[in-house]
């Protein structure tokens, strides 16, 4: 697994909304705390789009927008503005060539999911599955979740701790970290973007899903033995679930307890990744180490190797 390489004071970010709109207004608390962190920012296009429909501009405007943040070798993290949906119509058309000998921190969740998993799956780079842009908002930018950003992006290992939960089952695990947002890791089973599970530790969330949905996606997961060998599970909040008319009849934890309680693997629930102020950095092809135990929950990083020479010579 190649880590990219961390930054330090001076370094550049980009900024790039490749899914959905985002008034820049919204970015400013972001930008701010970025260069109070001590970064140089510079914006990509599609944050000062005038587009009037869903995405941040057309799929040709976003991917160029992407590639050439991606291309730029002065670039050294991109933090995507935001998710939505969008990612997913311009994957396939983005080039890696350049971006594998000069890898870099791409920084995001939700629709970025598509992201993460396309360069674990085809290149091996690690990126970071992180609280974008508006999550800086509100004066939010000295909290946990925000600041594990920044020690991410420096470099410093990750270690996590979470409440216990009634069913969460003990043991200890190591393996790569995998994993992002429930639906869109559905949707790319079959495609070139899909990823491997096996002997890996997989975390999930989500939002704004039906309680008969998540049921259905939980079966696809199963079906596709996407559950069958994992090293752990770590599942995170389901926010705003929305239930039928005729109440589905369990909770959310209930619906995925029922799918993954006969694994003898560790696993825990309410773990805090989400869409929520509660959503700490994780590095994504990592290596952690996930302790699930009767009174806490700890997710430490085990191994962050960086880029080196002979990892540029065999891209």
């Amino acid at each position: 697994m190649k880590i990219p390489p961390y930054l330090k004071k001076g370094d550049t970010i980009g900024i790039v909304a490749p899914a959905g709109f985002m008034a820049i207004e919204k970015m400013q608390a972001c930008i701010e705390t970025l260069d109070h962190w001590g970064y140089n920012v510079v914006m990509g296009s599609t944050t000062h789009s005038q587009s009037n429909n869903y995405f941040s501009g057309t799929d040709e405007e976003r991917l160029n927008d992407l590639q050439q943040m991606m291309d730029d070798k002065a670039v050294k993290a991109i933090l995507c503005a935001r998710g939505g949906y969008g990612m997913s119509r311009i994957i396939d058309d983005l080039s890696f060539k350049k971006f594998k000998k000069n890898p870099k921190w791409i920084v995001g969740y939700s629709d970025i999911t598509v992201l993460h998993s396309h360069l674990y799956s085809n290149y091996n780079i690690a990126s970071l599955h992180a609280p974008m842009a508006a999550a800086f908002n509100d004066g939010e930018a000295e909290n946990p979740y925000i600041q594990s950003i920044k020690k991410a992006l420096e470099g410093e290992p990750a270690a996590y701790e979470a409440e216990s939960h009634e069913f969460n089952k003990a043991g200890t695990a190591e393996g790569e970290l995998v994993g992002g947002n429930l639906s869109l890791l559905v949707h790319l089973i079959g495609t070139d973007s899909d990823i491997k599970t096996k002997n890996r530790i997989l975390f999930l969330e989500d939002i704004g899903e039906y309680l008969y949905s998540i049921d259905r996606m939980f079966v696809q997961l199963k079906r596709s033995g996407k559950l069958d060998r994992l090293a752990g599970l770590i599942v995170g909040k389901f926010s705003d679930t929305k239930d039928t008319e005729r109440p589905y009849g369990k909770n959310v934890y209930e619906i995925i307890h029922d799918h993954v309680k006969e694994y003898d693997y560790p696993m825990c629930f309410n773990f805090p990744v989400s869409h929520e102020k509660e959503n700490y950095a994780l590095k994504v092809g990592a290596e952690y180490e996930l302790e699930v135990g009767g009174d806490k929950v700890t997710l430490n990083e085990i191994h962050s190797r960086l880029v080196d020479q002979d990892d540029e010579e065999d891209s």
